[in-house]
């Protein structure tokens, strides 16, 4: 069983959340709420969950102050629920650390399927082959990304990028394709989020930064 923390103001999309979460696999998960920011914090630190669910803009503490003061203690998977659709409220949620970003509004099987691979992943509940080109590698088991012998700590979107490029080693990845797969089939982002994450991934990979390369008009490709 996983005991989930929802931080959201909504009564009918608590409700909803709740529901469909209890219901569609019986005692899979639990799930505590909280109405407001302060509350919510409060939750997060008297309780030890395997993910928080939290809207952005709250009453008292918004989703982003709470991200903030959870990361200075803990690294629980963190899923921002929000309407909030701006470039720059998306990278500032992942600049304070959350793990992903869902535009509402979702599906909820959507959510579900997305808060159960999270989940997974933080656990190292899925056993995947160690990923590598050359001095830089990727192990999907513990999230761990080696670049020159030094392990590099990337962004969840970051992450996801370099993992779709070394998965498919070679072979060119259309803008378009990389969206879809990173952000989710009509998310609506702007490509230029992608070009900000893709500029910070290469600096953040050091020299095997320049693995990543840029196929004019085609999109990208990581060389081994």
């Amino acid at each position: 069983m996983y005991r989930l923390l929802l931080v959201e103001d909504d009564k009918n999309i608590r409700e909803l959340i709740c529901g469909y979460f209890t219901k569609k696999e019986k005692g899979m998960y639990t799930v505590d709420v909280a109405e407001d920011g302060e509350k919510g914090l409060e939750k997060a630190y008297e309780n030890n969950y395997d993910l928080l669910l939290l809207d952005v803009m709250l009453p008292e503490l918004d989703g982003f102050e709470i991200c903030r003061e959870i990361r200075r203690e803990s690294d629980v998977p963190i899923m921002f629920i929000t309407a909030r659709v701006g470039e720059s409220d998306i990278l500032n949620g992942y600049a304070l650390g959350c793990d992903d970003y869902v535009v509402k509004p979702f599906p909820l099987p959507v959510l579900y399927e997305k808060v159960g691979a999270l989940i997974k992943r933080s656990k190292g509940l899925v056993r995947s082959k160690v990923f590598s080109a050359g001095s830089l590698s990727l192990n999907p088991n513990n999230g761990l990304v080696v670049s020159g012998g030094e392990e590099i700590k990337l962004t969840a979107r970051e992450y996801a990028i370099l993992k779709v490029l070394i998965e498919n080693k070679g072979v060119i990845i259309s803008r378009e394709k990389m969206m879809d797969i990173v952000w989710g089939y009509n998310s609506g982002t702007d490509e230029r989020v992608l070009d900000t994450h893709m500029r910070n991934l290469r600096k953040a990979l050091g020299a095997n930064g320049k693995l990543i390369k840029t196929v004019i008009r085609r999109g990208y490709k990581l060389e081994g």
